[in-house]
């Protein structure tokens, strides 16, 4: 195949003509390509299903990282052991394409690598590596790990990814309409546009961006002086770039840079949409930043058994099929574990990435009633925890460290490793409860509970992310009423949370399983249903055409 004059290798829908380079530090595509970490990739993944359903102009750009985010293994004691495995795939194509870039003011040599739309049923998707005989170690370096925990590292692969990705894009003959940075990471790209268009308003023209950070803290920043030793700049001087960006302190804010470089932003839900509108409000000249709600692919994601028992109205076939996916997780939980779940059991699933405000162990912190919901005979409850501590989060770590020795205690608790695409699926059908309580407003949009419902759990959580877009309580899944937050402390917050789940599963959700299971069939339905259209990536994808694209 030849790569130099590049065209989406399918017929494109007229709609979708608008040509996209679509750039992003992580992927999650299919559980076999191991280059993505979490919701980030999770959400791009979805996003390139979706373009190929929808036949959609559009090509994706990430990185081929050689060891993944990490391998999650176990020490001895069971607790979680950071492994870093190399990785293999005989389905990417070599493209032939290798070009140079400067990284540290030093030519750094970029190799392509191609996954076909039909091997995953995924939009083209170019994978850059640097792990190649022509660089030295150092520059060898910048592909092995996702989000290298090295300050210089990870400025190196936000050059990668925007430089190399614009250059990439040139050496395939591609010339987008559109660069859609997905999240900040790429913003290089647009010092590389300039340089070759000469002009910002080009630049503006070509540029959109989509947010995931609700909070102006955890919007990557990095020393401006060291970003521009790297050559992040592309050889702009610094006043040039305080001049192009507005970023007057010496901290380099990267999504700020991003939203006054491109002409069109959105953020993930629209709750998320509304609180980056009020968080970037005190700045100028920043692009309007839409609200496009975040959604993962159906297609991939739901048990399509499930659906047909339920359009057939059989309800036997529904219940016989949800308790058979149970049962087969729970091989997985026997395996790691050795402690066998019962079916027949409610079952509470708590698994994403582990970060602070998500609140992994929020169940276990009133001990009284932790204890109480696990011993209860006549409403029993299983609880299953899993999921990737980023591998330098010490505290996220020692959270899931004291999960899985709590776990120890209990025969109907069970703490899981090695959380990815095919293991995030299982646990899915495995829950009656999808757990989310994330401390509000402080997740943008927090999808796993899409997917989860497309498998028959229930969601539970806090009112967060696409949460008030999508839950109607007691109908299709339950939600802890707002307070309000502005004016608690996170102490108070916490402890209003707390209570409010505590009260929602012991009063309404443990009696609707055991007591009146015909309701709570007709709840699973519900968000199954609504889940399907509103929350399926096919929307979203359609949607960045209408209101990003445009």
């Amino acid at each position: 195949m030849n790569f130099r004059n590049f065209q989406v290798p399918y017929q494109i829908d007229d709609r979708y003509k608008t040509k996209v380079a679509y750039f992003s530090m992580e992927f999650a595509v299919h559980q076999p390509l191991k280059i993505y970490s979490g919701g980030l990739g999770f959400l791009s993944g979805s996003h390139l299903r979706s373009a190929y359903e929808l036949r959609q102009n559009l090509i994706g750009i990430g990185i081929l990282w050689k060891y993944g985010y990490y391998d999650q293994t176990r020490n001895q004691d069971q607790t979680l052991q950071v492994t870093w495995m190399e990785k293999a795939y005989s389905f990417l194509e070599d493209t032939g394409i290798k070009f140079q870039i400067l990284i540290h003011d030093a030519p750094v040599w970029v190799k392509a690598y191609y996954l076909a739309p039909e091997t995953f049923n995924s939009a083209p998707l170019f994978l850059l590596s640097t792990d190649l005989p022509e660089n030295d170690y150092v520059s060898q370096t910048i592909t092995h790990r996702l989000y290298d925990a090295n300050v210089a590292t990870k400025i190196a692969q936000f050059i990668l990814l925007g430089v190399g990705g614009a250059k990439l894009v040139d050496e395939l003959g591609f010339s987008p309409d559109r660069y859609h940075l997905n999240e900040a990471h790429g913003v290089s790209a647009a010092f590389y546009l300039l340089n070759k268009f000469k002009s910002v308003d080009m630049v503006k023209q070509h540029l959109v961006f989509t947010t995931h950070t609700p909070e102006e803290a955890g919007n990557e920043k990095h020393d401006i002086y060291l970003c521009h030793k790297m050559s992040y700049f592309c050889g702009l001087s610094i006043d040039e770039i305080r001049k192009l960006t507005g970023i007057q302190d010496d901290q380099f804010n990267h999504s700020l840079a991003a939203l006054r470089l491109a002409h069109q932003a959105n953020g993930v839900s629209q709750l998320h949409g509304h609180v980056s509108r009020e968080m970037w409000g005190k700045y100028e000249g920043l692009a309007p930043i839409a609200s496009i709600t975040n959604a993962q692919n159906w297609r991939y994601w739901s048990d399509k058994q499930l659906y047909r028992f339920m359009e057939a109205q059989d309800e036997a076939g529904f219940d016989d099929r949800k308790k058979h996916l149970k049962k087969r997780a729970f091989e997985i939980v026997a395996d790691q574990t050795g402690k066998l779940f019962d079916p027949g059991v409610l079952t509470i699933v708590w698994s994403r990435r582990f970060a602070g405000y998500k609140r992994a162990d929020f169940l276990t912190q009133d001990k009284a009633r932790f204890e109480k919901l696990l011993s209860n005979t006549r409403y029993p409850v299983q609880i299953i925890w899993a999921g990737k501590p980023y591998p330098a989060d010490y505290p996220a770590i020692s959270q899931f460290n004291s999960l899985v020795h709590l776990s120890k205690n209990y025969k109907n608790v069970a703490v899981l490793v090695g959380y990815e695409l095919g293991l995030s699926k299982r646990l899915k059908q495995s829950a009656d409860i999808w757990l989310n309580n994330p401390r509000v407003p402080r997740e943008a949009s927090g999808t796993s509970g899409m997917t989860a419902a497309m498998n028959g759990a229930v969601n539970f959580s806090t009112d967060d992310g696409w949460i008030p877009e999508f839950i109607d309580h007691g109908h299709n899944g339950f939600v802890v009423p707002k307070a309000d937050y502005m004016n608690m402390s996170v102490q108070q917050q916490d402890e209003y949370d707390l209570n409010k789940i505590y009260d929602i599963l012991e009063n309404e959700i443990l009696p609707l399983y055991y007591d009146r299971y015909e309701t709570w069939r007709q709840i699973i339905q519900n968000g199954m249903r609504d889940v399907r259209f509103q929350f399926d990536s096919n929307r979203m994808a359609h949607e960045y055409y209408e209101i990003l694209y445009k």
